[in-house]
């Protein structure tokens, strides 16, 4: 097929800049009333005033952690006892404050960076629990370094900060912790607007993607908890000289807990969340002064019930309440084709694969897969469900390493990293889509539009010229919707063409294709073909996994049919369509003769299970539409149809794990539609699901008295 006969597209698409952000006005103007306040408040409330202050900074650091790159700290304490009593030892050594400062934030830093590296090899609980475990580590070394830290009772600071000479008492240090809480506002909403601040939700959202775009996500979260750990120690710093005293007893691991809590409760990646946190973590506890020791209870309280009326903080349910009625933001015309959006001009080398092949344990997943995709035309790769295809993908891309065999671009590529991969030109979509769901659409492009090179750590990621480049994409793949929608809003198909269009925004050499048609309506699949005949044309090397074999015929230059990890032909499409191996595969070689029934079922036919109509869908993307079933007793009806057909969708909206939007499903004459999935199945219904989805911590004995427990059937 010539895909350089494509048709040429207008000119590059314009995009209207965003809405003016009114962000670091509102933080100038709330610095400002904090130091009005600050002016018209006795000592007292001065000092509650520079706590609040403190906090501020803290929780914004914790932010940065819990917000952007979405990892939790319950030993972030730790930090703030780093810096504060860096700048304890260093003032009673005679240092300057504004020595103390910065170096108690480097330190900090220079931890938070040291545990990130044995921290980020776990997530979630385990997660939790190093932090955990970091504090107590803190909390301990405290308490033993004597000659240091002066163990159980602490450093006394005698002689406090000086501004040219001039001694800082408890209210000036007030004016400077407000001073930098503002600073640390600004400094987290500029990240948010970063290259590095975008790389951090990306990975958030999806490793995996992530990496596909170059980006590496130890790097990111490693940079996003030394930044937490910066900002916290020096909030330490600044809550020295404002008690002149430090000790083990003023960092205890519950405040750790408190911190993460005002996080939480303001709202988690929201700007000014950090801020109605700490006013509620420090005023609360002066309010209800008479219930000390009831303090936890009385948070812990409070956290629940803001999660369940509040559950984005609230300033994320304000700014959600608030925020409807913005006018969408489109591009404006359409995109050029070639060099205009950085994927076309230079002459490409072809990808070459070698005899790639992959086991997992004594399973072989794919063996002897030797193929070459040439720039400027579309390379499939065909076979059966477990063929191997998807397989064969991720050991392209460096998702996997090749036990055998080379991958090779301008280069070796064997064996490195994906995120690396990525970088020398090898980008990809997937058979699920991966898309950044909390980032709107437009930056899913920006942010790969930097190909994993992220700069300095406040370099700005929506230029005017990077968002008319990332428009363009979205146009020429044929996105046509809001450019500020959230990717996880967006219809199937959307979605489709949002992640091509992010894979395309890296430039590629070779964009691997993971059953992009799956899912889609017949014509949106007509528009999928013309649009990867494009592609091609632009002089990337395409590379397509598909069941649809109209599709796949339609628009191959080249084709090489897998079954079982092993290579059945290569060659013309065809010739691979005419060929009786690659049918045999498909289809079958032989009849199966399965065991006869030992007795035919000899009672009333009435069917056991039957649907009516049954409607279902994902969002706005139809999937299923009256479908009618009828299962009589004894039978086994077998469901038929392409990648995309609906199948799944149907046993799982039978079964409960789907809700029908329409329709009825009735078992043993009882109506299942609206009954919830452990329902159905206590009925009587049993689903087995694709996959291995068993229970891998449990043993073959404990899987089946899972099931046996319904029947009543499970012993002691």
């Amino acid at each position: 097929m010539n895909h350089a006969d494509t048709a040429a597209r207008p000119a590059r698409a314009a995009v209207s800049p965003r809405p003016r952000d009114w962000s670091v006005p509102a933080i100038v103007a709330l610095t400002l009333a904090a130091i009005v306040l600050w002016s018209l408040s006795g000592s007292y409330a001065t000092f509650v005033l520079a706590l609040v202050a403190v906090n501020v900074i803290v929780c914004v650091g914790l932010n940065i952690l819990v917000g952007l790159s979405g990892q939790l700290s319950f030993g972030h304490v730790g930090f703030f006892a780093i810096g504060a009593y860096a700048s304890a030892i260093l003032l009673t050594g005679g240092h300057s404050y504004w020595l103390a400062l910065p170096v108690a934030g480097a330190a900090s830093a220079l931890v938070g960076a040291l545990l990130a590296m044995p921290a980020l090899r776990v997530a979630g609980p385990y997660l939790a629990m190093m932090t955990i475990a970091f504090g107590f580590i803190i909390e301990n070394a405290l308490i033993e370094w004597k000659g240091l830290t002066g163990g159980s009772n602490g450093i006394m600071v005698i002689d406090g900060p000086r501004f040219f000479g001039h001694p800082m008492a408890e209210r000036e240090v007030g004016l400077l912790a407000i001073a930098l809480a503002g600073a640390a506002l600004w400094f987290f909403h500029t990240l948010t607007l970063s290259r590095w601040g975008k790389a951090m939700c990306a990975v958030r959202d999806s490793e995996t993607a992530a990496q596909s775009l170059g980006l590496n996500p130890v790097a990111v979260k490693t940079a996003s908890f030394a930044l937490s750990a910066m900002l916290t120690g020096v909030a330490g710093a600044v809550f020295t000289p404002l008690v002149m005293f430090v000790s083990p007893d003023s960092f205890p691991l519950h405040q750790s807990i408190l911190f993460l809590l005002a996080v939480i409760v303001g709202g988690t990646g929201t700007l000014f969340g950090p801020v109605v946190g700490a006013v509620i973590v420090v005023l609360l506890p002066e309010m209800l002064s008479g219930l000390a020791e009831y303090r936890l209870l009385i948070f812990g309280a409070l956290l629940i019930f803001v999660l369940l009326a509040a559950p984005r903080g609230v300033i994320g349910s304000l700014s959600a309440l608030l925020g409807g009625g913005k006018k969408p933001r489109k591009a404006d015309g359409d995109a050029t084709r070639g060099a205009d959006l950085g994927i076309g001009g230079a002459a490409r080398a072809p990808l070459t694969v070698a005899g790639i092949g992959i086991s997992f344990g004594g399973l072989v997943a794919a063996q002897g897969v030797s193929f070459t995709a040439l720039p400027g035309k579309v390379t499939s790769i065909i076979g059966p469900n477990g063929a191997g295809k998807t397989t064969v993908l991720n050991m392209v891309s460096g998702f996997y390493r090749p036990s055998e065999g080379s991958v090779a671009l301008s280069g070796d590529l064997t064996g490195l990293p994906a995120w690396k991969t990525a970088r020398l030109g090898v980008t990809r979509t997937y058979q699920t889509t991966l898309l950044f769901e909390g980032m709107s659409v437009l930056d899913n492009i920006l942010v790969a539009l930097c190909r994993g090179r992220l700069g300095w750590l406040l370099s700005g990621l929506e230029s005017q010229g990077h968002a008319a480049k990332a428009a363009s994409l979205l146009s020429f793949v044929g996105y046509s919707g809001d450019l500020d929608a959230m990717a996880g809003s967006l219809a199937h198909v959307d979605t489709r063409l949002v992640e091509i269009a992010r894979a395309l925004a890296c430039s590629p050499d070779v964009l691997l294709l993971d059953e992009p048609a799956a899912g889609l309506m017949r014509a949106d699949k007509e528009r999928l073909a013309v649009l990867l005949g494009d592609i091609a044309a632009l002089g990337v090397a395409v590379v397509l996994v598909e069941h649809d074999m109209s599709l796949v015929m339609g628009i191959s230059d080249h084709m090489l049919a897998l079954d079982a990890g092993r290579p059945i032909l290569e060659g013309a499409p065809a010739e691979v369509r005419a060929n009786p191996r690659v049918l045999e595969a498909y289809l079958g070689g032989a009849d199966f003769k399965g065991r006869p029934r030992a007795q035919a079922w000899a009672n009333e036919m009435v069917a056991v299970l039957a649907t009516s109509k049954l409607t279902a869908g994902y969002g706005a993307a139809p999937v299923l539409e009256g479908v009618d079933i009828d299962v009589y007793p004894g039978e086994m009806v077998a469901v038929l149809g392409a990648n995309g057909a609906g199948k799944s969708t149907l046993l799982r909206a039978i079964c409960g794990l789907h809700r029908p939007v329409e329709g009825s499903v009735v078992l043993c004459d009882a109506l299942m539609a609206q009954e919830e999935a452990h329902t159905i199945a206590r009925a009587g219904l049993a689903l087995v699901p694709e996959g291995r989805q068993i229970f891998p911590e449990l043993t073959v004995m404990d899987n089946l008295l899972l099931g046996a427990y319904r029947l009543g059937m499970a012993t002691a």
